[in-house]
């Protein structure tokens, strides 16, 4: 079952109303971090409930990134679930009593250290789990009421991140909330490219399938997901769709909400795993590899866009 956009709208209106209310958010720069938290767990585990269906029908054995009890559906699906101090100190704590009634690790510190901790050799669960790391070093719980938490998260818990029409109209609200967020932004010393200049720079630059794009100041995203869009209308066959989501886009984006925001940006419009580097893009000397190879990426988009200006 999806949801509508004017439900969607709806439900995201109604989390945002409910954090209003609790004393420790000041601002969307505030609330759209802490929505974006929640939202990128819940998209997590519906990507993992399929994963694991599509694992089940090919006869192979599954691999999970997050392991009970931190999973979304351990501790977050039921409406009826932990709440008030209890749920507080689950995410904020760095040992506590689990929903299942164990004693361990909290849900921060759990996926704060996630990076590196498979113990099964080297698979693609360690590039997501290094992400997710990344991602939770970053952000903080910052509401102070547990049971307005509860609230919100039962809001997110009626998003259905596996539908590709719900996905895209989510996509289209968070672009709104993003806009924002910039606009506030901009009152602290932040200031982000108008959308309408970055479609502008993507049209004259015209990077091509087989080309790939960096953003080596990624932000939001907003310029890797026009270019995703742009790419996306060149892709003819299954092989193009593997060059997109694999080869065709790169960022880098040391700061820590950016990054977040970043990552759940171009995963709602359609990119399967978001390469963006957490560092900073300008940390490699000019003539050292990984300088020239991070740069040689970005250097056919820009000769193209040289010639067009």
């Amino acid at each position: 079952m999806t949801t509508t956009a004017q439900s969607l709208s709806s439900l995201l209106k109604s989390a945002r109303d409910i954090m209003r209310k609790d004393k420790g958010l000041n601002g969307d720069l505030d609330r759209l971090p802490m929505l974006t938290w929640i939202m990128f767990l819940k998209f997590l585990d519906d990507l993992e409930l399929q994963r694991e269906d599509e694992a089940v029908l090919a006869g192979i054995k599954f691999r999970p990134v997050i392991d009970a009890p931190y999973r979304w559906r351990d501790w977050a699906s039921k409406p009826e679930g932990i709440t008030g101090d209890e749920l507080l100190g689950f995410i904020n704590h760095e040992d506590t009593i689990l929903p299942n009634g164990e004693w361990g690790a909290g849900l921060f510190n759990t996926l704060r250290t996630l990076a590196g901790s498979s113990s099964d050799g080297q698979d693609d669960r360690d590039d997501r789990r290094h992400v997710i790391a990344t991602v939770f070093r970053g952000v903080d719980n910052r509401m102070k009421s547990g049971y307005l938490l509860r609230d919100v998260i039962n809001k997110i818990g009626g998003i259905h991140f596996t539908s590709s029409d719900e996905l895209h109209t989510l996509g289209a609200l968070y672009e709104s909330m993003l806009r924002e967020m910039r606009d506030a932004a901009g009152d602290s010393g932040e200031f982000y490219t108008p959308r309408a200049v970055v479609r502008f720079m993507v049209a004259v630059t015209d990077p091509r399938l087989g080309e790939t794009v960096l953003d080596p100041a990624s932000g939001t995203g907003g310029f890797l997901v026009e270019a995703y869009r742009h790419l996306s209308q060149q892709v003819k066959t299954v092989a193009d769709r593997k060059v997109l989501q694999e080869e065709s886009l790169r960022g880098c984006e040391p700061k820590p909400l950016p990054y977040l925001l970043c990552q759940m940006n171009l995963l709602l419009h359609g990119l399967d795993a978001p390469r963006i580097d957490p560092g900073n893009a300008l940390r490699f000397k000019q003539r050292s590899g990984a300088s020239r190879k991070s740069w040689g990426t970005f250097s056919a988009c820009w000769r193209r866009a040289r010639h067009e200006f």
